[in-house]
């Protein structure tokens, strides 16, 4: 990794202008809440704030939470102590037991809480020892500890997951040399945790599960993002690899003009057929919307959509991802595009590529990729590399997929935390 780029502020003066970063924003996020005549909701709240799905928020609210994120955290760790953080590894300690005894999944439906004693009779743990650890998580407001020992569950709380698990064999998988070097799913952390592969082991469950991933990731403000409004009556979107559908399910309901291709492997296109009957039965009555199977690394997609969706990108080592798009190219029409929906990483040093000049960069002094303001891209990179030994990508090393695989490069568009990025074909 290159060396920081030497920035004019020494230590008061950097502080001060955190500080003033933090000030500015802070207004925006009230002022943003007030234009909906609410207030912030306090963080011992657990009721449902008005934005918490991520098509809500603007953009200006969202730029103003990365920055109170960024700044607050830089602030933090320019004015701590250096020995503030030696024993920060018990927070991921705390938080492995926590998960494996399941203690926010014992909390659901329980807004008084439990007992501590309860907790650790459901838990099968020493009460006097889980109760300290739940202590140390309160303080980082992962729980909510109450005047008699109780623990409510924070909006905050961490539920169990499956990756967390998957996460302990990262060193493990990163040290065997049969699987150090590969990028096949089959040598993934959660292979070697679990026994099976993440699309074997969740069957079913995935494509719903997707559905909760991609409001977490801004994906359902695909209808905010692109111009729709200007593409012409009847056009055809195909969603390559689309799950449910969930998404383009969501763009059709805002833009009833379109018309949506849904494809998949067999299994899960059934699945998408019967959430769509749940969720937009109108859409299969009047014939909107198309259920075909497909074997992405092998068939071409349907041919001369107007638009290819893929949105999973990250799934795929960079082989994979090739023969992807590569069938992709070769279903495009002459006006076709291609729409690759995913989190685009910045580096944390300011880049003077122009790549990096077309993503927004954070002002000065954060980093250039606001730091712990966007630190949730960074960890759905490594939790791809411990899920299925794929990765997240740069906007460069999206150009270079789509120049390996017959496209150019048109535009990134900002959508939440992901990005919307534009190909036309050569």
């Amino acid at each position: 990794m290159s060396a920081p780029i030497a920035t004019p502020y020494n230590g008061t003066a950097e502080i001060t202008a955190l500080t003033s970063l933090i000030n500015s924003a802070v207004q925006d996020i009230a002022n943003e809440y007030s234009k909906e005549g609410h207030s912030i909701p306090s963080l011992h709240s657990t009721e449902p704030g008005p934005f918490d799905a991520p098509h809500l928020v603007s953009p200006i609210l969202a730029r103003a939470i990365q920055t109170v994120e960024a700044a607050c955290a830089q602030l933090s760790f320019t004015v701590a102590n250096p020995g503030h953080v030696i024993t920060n590894y018990e927070e991921s300690a705390c938080m492995l037991v926590a998960t494996n005894a399941k203690i926010a999944d014992r909390l659901i439906g329980k807004p008084e809480g439990l007992a501590i004693k309860e907790l650790a009779s459901q838990a099968g743990l020493d009460a006097g020892k889980l109760g300290r650890i739940l202590r140390m998580l309160a303080t980082k407001h992962c729980f909510e500890e109450g005047l008699r020992e109780y623990e409510s569950d924070s909006n905050h709380t961490v539920r169990t997951d499956e990756a967390f698990k998957a996460g302990l064999y990262l060193n493990e998988t990163l040290t065997d040399p049969k699987t150090a070097s590969s990028t096949s799913p089959d040598d993934s952390p959660f292979q070697r945790a679990h026994g099976t592969s993440l699309f074997g082991y969740y069957t079913t469950r995935f494509a719903q599960a997707m559905v909760g991933w991609g409001e977490v990731t801004g994906k359902s403000m695909l209808p905010k993002v692109y111009a729709w409004d200007k593409v012409p009556e009847n056009a055809t979107i195909c969603d390559v690899g689309g799950g449910n559908g969930h998404v383009t399910l969501g763009l059709m309901k805002a833009f009833p003009k379109l018309k949506v291709v849904l494809q998949d492997s067999p299994a899960v296109v059934e699945l998408g057929r019967e959430y769509w009957k749940t969720q937009y039965p109108e859409a299969i009555e009047k014939q909107r919307v198309q259920f075909t199977s497909i074997d992405f690394f092998v068939d071409q997609p349907v041919p001369n959509c107007d638009f290819y969706y893929d949105n999973h990108s990250h799934d795929w080592p960079t082989s994979e991802s090739l023969k992807i798009l590569g069938n992709i190219r070769k279903a495009m029409g002459a006006n076709s595009r291609l729409l690759i929906h995913e989190f685009v990483l910045q580096h944390a040093v300011r880049d003077p590529d122009t790549s990096a000049s077309i993503v927004e960069q954070a002002p000065e002094p954060l980093l250039a990729n606001y730091g712990m303001g966007r630190v949730r891209l960074y960890q759905q990179d490594l939790n791809m590399m411990i899920l299925l030994n794929s990765k997240e990508r740069t906007l460069q090393e999206f150009v270079d997929l789509g120049e390996k695989s017959g496209f150019r490069f048109e535009k990134i568009w900002t959508s939440g935390e992901a990005g919307l990025i534009e190909f036309r074909a050569t």
